[in-house]
């Protein structure tokens, strides 16, 4: 007795679909670095990197002469 086999066609009904969901979640993701992550990474870097400058409330300038 003969053994058949019968294996599925595979699906050739790529229509795209996969591709254009991939896509869209590579821009958003994009999107959030840019809007979140990037300025917090610039915020940390300017803060570590900053001196600190004080200036006084008054300055006197008057001269004394003798």
């Amino acid at each position: 007795m003969a053994t058949v086999v019968n294996n599925p066609q595979p699906s050739t009904s790529n229509n795209g679909l996969g591709f254009l969901l991939g896509a869209i979640v590579v821009i958003l993701f994009v999107m959030l670095f840019f809007v979140y992550v990037l300025p917090l990474m610039r915020s940390s870097m300017s803060a570590s990197q900053a001196s600190q400058v004080s200036i006084p409330d008054k300055v006197d300038v008057n001269v004394k002469q003798k």
